[in-house]
């Protein structure tokens, strides 16, 4: 069965995770950790991907972004990737790759889920027994969104600048936030979409997500159809007869039929 694309939907935002390989660490000291961000920096301008969230530990880094297209998280994840694995591999006389297969993401409804995704990111090293406050530790975004650094990394969602009039209003409120306990059935349904690579949201914004996503946006039924059983006795209905006509070569060539990419829209995705 051939690979399906990665998800993407214009203007909305994605939870991204790249794990280690067989969990060990991807970052080893300050050195690695720096680097890694560089490269995340650079990927992030050149493939024009906005970020909005991200923490990176030991063994995982996730993200909170927002492509501008469909190739824009693809190529800068490859981007940031390629560059930090030859540095880690170089550093530390190793071979191969540092990450568990492809990097997993899912596409989220932003109204619902954005500010949710954030806090999850930002408080990963609390709930991971990293830091005992997240602003202790400092390789995530939070300390930005609180007011304690800025960070060039970041572009601030419309979602978080709602959150006040002002830059105190906003850190002061996404600080409260951040204290309130995370809704843990929520944040398992975003954690299991994001590494099965379906789109999470509400019935509605699904319906519309498939209208506009690059492919589907959930798994398909399992198993076979259910066959319809027909009433005993029953015919098949006559097939229409068309009349018969003539037609030359330029016109015969003229009535063929098309051939479907069977991807919605023109052009390639």
């Amino acid at each position: 069965m051939a690979r399906l694309a990665r998800l993407y939907v214009p203007d909305q935002p994605q939870h991204v995770i790249l794990r280690g390989l067989d969990q060990q660490p991807a970052f080893v000291d300050d050195q690695d950790y720096e680097l890694f961000i560089d490269c995340l920096k650079a990927a992030a301008r050149d493939h024009h991907l906005a970020v909005h969230a991200w923490v990176l530990m030991p063994g995982a880094v996730q993200l909170l972004a927002t492509p501008s297209d469909e190739s824009s998280l693809p190529k800068a994840m490859q981007a940031v990737g390629r560059r930090y694995v030859a540095h880690f591999n170089r550093r530390y006389a190793r071979r191969g790759t540092l990450w568990e297969g492809r990097y997993r993401a899912t596409v989220i409804e932003g109204e619902r889920y954005f500010l949710l995704a954030s806090r999850v990111v930002e408080l990963a090293p609390v709930r991971n027994r990293l830091a005992s406050a997240p602003e202790d530790y400092r390789w995530s975004s939070y300390r930005h969104h609180i007011g304690l650094t800025v960070d060039s990394l970041i572009t601030d969602h419309p979602l978080y600048w709602a959150l006040g009039n002002t830059p105190f209003e906003r850190q002061r409120a996404y600080r409260e936030l951040c204290e309130q306990p995370l809704d843990e059935r929520e944040t398992t349904q975003l954690m299991q979409a994001t590494l099965k690579g379906w789109v999470l949201g509400s019935d509605n914004w699904r319906d519309w997500a498939s209208r506009t996503a690059n492919r589907r946006v959930s798994p398909l039924p399992r198993g076979r159809p259910r066959k319809v059983r027909e009433a005993p006795g029953s015919q098949p209905p006559a097939q229409p007869q068309s009349a018969p006509h003539a037609s030359t070569p330029d016109t015969a060539s003229a009535n063929a039929p098309d051939h479907e990419t069977g991807k919605p829209g023109h052009g390639s995705h």
